[in-house]
């Protein structure tokens, strides 16, 4: 058979197979495992908590603004952060890939890219926390499970089965409702909506570990942090409050590595429709933080979005049951 009609498909750091007949988008969906489906749903959901855990945990992090906490984030994620690779044994891994991307200066602008995609995304996580706009971030995050749905349904063309179709409906009237109701959508709603998608899709191209990738964004990352906290007004105040220093913000570095770790693996272990569908985990979840513990208000107007949404994520539980069964 002619070697054009092969799509090489990487398993491991290591071994190339060669898989037939196969069309480059349905190649990741050839490497679903059971015990990657449920390792990812896990994952995913554990993910979920973390993030919203730490949507609660900005309050304690006061004066501080998203931009400071943006920058503290990364520069404590990145110590716990190489230790977990170095423990894992892909510290050589690491060093490999920051000499490819000397090397190849078009490689080093796609990881650049995809740092900035990221760093965007932790900013306005943090920044609606501290700004009390928590809300309009978790919304964006319910409405980010639908564009995943659909890049997953439209470019790798997997299919839905009738628990996922009920959720992507209950989730679609929902974001017409809110749409209905304000005849917008706030900016910070959009940007992770929006801006999330191509960030997944762009890094499933990369064929390294998930938890190398990470680190090279934060690598890439760690200069801007710098030059923010060199010129942030609330240097003074942190310096001057150890226990901030030493123990708070070190803390929010630990919670982003196992948060993103999380997130960022079971997107690559997970078919997207799937993966966006468990989305919906963690925005539920940062309502209830945003409510109970950020004294944000919602209002009954707003339930005819939330409500719909909580109906696919129960819609979306069921499918994850009857899948890991079925598995």
């Amino acid at each position: 058979m002619a070697e054009d009609k092969h799509t090489w498909c990487q398993l491991t750091p290591v071994v190339k197979v060669k898989i037939a007949g196969l069309p480059k988008k349905l190649v990741f969906i050839s490497r679903m495992t059971t015990s990657n489906t449920v390792r990812g749903i896990t994952l995913s959901v554990s993910a979920s908590i973390l993030f919203a855990t730490m949507s609660a945990y900005t309050q304690w992090l006061s004066p501080l603004s998203g931009l400071d906490l943006l920058a503290w984030r990364v520069l404590w994620t990145l110590p716990a952060l190489l230790v977990l690779l170095w423990w894992k044994g892909l510290g050589q891994a690491l060093i490999d890939a920051i000499g490819s991307m000397l090397r190849r200066p078009l490689l080093g602008l796609f990881f650049l890219a995809l740092a900035a995609m990221l760093g965007v995304q932790v900013w306005l996580f943090l920044w609606g926390s501290v700004n009390g706009r928590a809300l309009e971030v978790s919304l964006g995050y319910f409405m980010l499970p639908l564009t995943m749905v659909l890049v997953g349904r439209f470019y790798y063309r997997e299919q839905l089965d009738i628990w996922q179709q009920l959720a992507v409906f209950c989730a679609c009237v929902g974001v017409l409702h809110e749409l209905w109701l304000t005849r917008a959508f706030a900016w910070p709603s959009l940007v992770v909506a929006l801006g999330y998608p191509p960030y997944l899709v762009m890094r499933r191209q990369v064929s390294l570990n998930s938890l190398v990738t990470f680190a090279l964004e934060m690598l890439l990352l760690a200069p801007a942090a710098i030059w923010v906290l060199a010129h942030s007004p609330n240097l003074a105040i942190v310096t001057a409050r150890p226990p901030l220093l030493w123990l708070l913000l070190p803390v929010l570095g630990l919670l982003s590595t196992m948060a993103l770790a999380c997130y960022l693996r079971a997107s690559g272990m997970l078919p997207m429709a799937l993966f966006g569908i468990l989305g919906y985990v963690e925005p539920v979840l940062l309502v209830i933080v945003a409510t109970a513990l950020l004294h944000e208000s919602l209002t009954l107007a707003k339930l005819g979005t939330y409500v719909p949404i909580w109906l696919a994520v129960g819609f979306t539980a069921i499918h994850s049951v009857k899948l890991m069964q079925k598995r």
